[in-house]
This record gives structure tokens, C-alpha cells and sequence, in this order.
């Protein structure tokens, strides 16, 4: 379990770079990121930023420009987030999502069947 510290600048990184993402990357490929979490190592060396896409269609597009501009964003982040030293950012596609949406269509269709 991270420390209150490390929840308190994952929750910190994780806004800074939406609003970076939204505002400032001038890239039309990741305007439209969601970041849907941020994992930092307790020695802040290196950050995993989770984000998902609204079209899977520009999935590999979006992980080429996000890794293109991750030391734009890392700049950015050092220059917004108070820290000795800002980590190294990895983008990591985040699949949780698609896989809630199996989960229930998996439950809807025993609730089906137990229906009928």
C-alpha cells in the first residue's frame, strides 16, 4: 500500500496531466486522452499514467504520440507539482475499463437466462 504522500501526488500528476493533455500538447492524437490513474514508485523515480481512449481505432496512435511527448509533459508536471525530482512517466493503456463492460454483459446475460 502506498503511503499517503504517494496517493496525494499520484492524485496531483494525474490532474496536472490531464490539464496539460488538454491544454497544452498541441497534438490533435491525445486531446481527447482520459487519464484514468497514476501509479509513482516510492522513490519517485518513475510514474505510471493509465489512460484510455474513446475510439480503440486510434489506440496505437494515441501510445506513439503520448510516448512523443512525454518529456513535454514531464517538463510541465516539474514545473506545477512541487517535488525534488520529477519521475519518468510510462503511458499505460488502462483496460479496466473494457474490462467492467465484459463483467456486466457477462451478468446480463446470466440474469437472461435465469429469466427464461
Amino acid at each position: 500500500m502506498a503511503s499517503v504522500k504517494i496517493e496525494r501526488l499520484n492524485h496531483a500528476f494525474q490532474e496536472e496531466i490531464s490539464m496539460i493533455l488538454m491544454r497544452e500538447v498541441k497534438d490533435e492524437d491525445i486531446k481527447f486522452v482520459t487519464i484514468t490513474g497514476v501509479d509513482t514508485t516510492s522513490d519517485l523515480s518513475y510514474a505510471k499514467v493509465y489512460y484510455t481512449v474513446l475510439d480503440d481505432s486510434k489506440k496505437e496512435k494515441t501510445k506513439e504520440a503520448l510516448e512523443k511527448a512525454a518529456s513535454f509533459i514531464r517538463t510541465k508536471l516539474a514545473e506545477r507539482v512541487e517535488v525534488r525530482h520529477t519521475p519518468e512517466l510510462k503511458f499505460i493503456y488502462d483496460t479496466s475499463i473494457a474490462y467492467g463492460e465484459h463483467i456486466d454483459k457477462l451478468i446480463d446475460k446470466i440474469n437472461e437466462e435465469k429469466a427464461e
